[in-house]
């Protein structure tokens, strides 16, 4: 190949580029959209109420003791169901295994942070005192501001009566249940 066919097939090249190219950019300077001043869509959206039995804002761990007192045998079995949510993590037999979170098993009365096998966080660790029915409460509601720090990858439960139900199930899962406090 001579040098004035290779010049004639580069011209061609560059001149489809340049058509290509151009033609892009003129016809963006023609059709010129403007700019929206806000970007996307404004979507209305109505407040929604707190489903019936839904704690309030006035959350008090008070309540769900209150509760247990009164509870019926059958808030153990809806307990179970509530459970359900934290199975995922956790185990609720005597002697089983530790999952992304502790064995639950004689959890009520046991010092936070001590169960064998299982590592907590420093937070946890590092706030002292016993599983009570008022701190499992307040945990369970709202696992991130009773514990701030905590690894709990969870929202909480936010129904007092959810709450009451599983925490009557957690009392069952000892040997020898922890009394109510009075």
């Amino acid at each position: 190949m001579d040098g004035y066919q290779f010049n004639k097939i580069a011209g061609g090249v560059l001149t489809a580029a340049l058509l290509i190219f151009g033609g892009r950019t003129l016809s963006a300077i023609a059709l010129h959209e403007p700019k929206a001043e806000k970007p996307g869509y404004v979507i209305p959206v109505k407040a929604v109420a707190a489903a019936p039995g839904a704690a309030a804002a006035g959350f008090s761990p008070k309540d769900v003791i209150e509760g247990l007192k009164k509870a019926a045998a059958s808030n153990v079995e809806a307990g179970k169901d509530v459970f359900k949510k934290c199975a995922a993590c956790h185990t609720p037999n005597k002697g089983g295994e530790n999952k992304v979170g502790p064995n639950l098993f004689g959890v009520i009365g046991r010092k936070l942070g001590s169960h064998a096998g299982f590592a907590y966080s420093d937070a946890v660790k590092n706030k002292g005192g016993d599983w009570t029915y008022e701190t499992m409460a307040a945990y369970l509601h709202n696992p991130k501001d009773s514990i701030p720090g905590n690894k709990m990858a969870f929202a909480g439960v936010p129904d007092t009566q959810d709450l009451v139900d599983v925490i009557a199930y957690l009392r069952t899962l000892d040997d020898s249940p922890k009394p109510l406090p009075n």
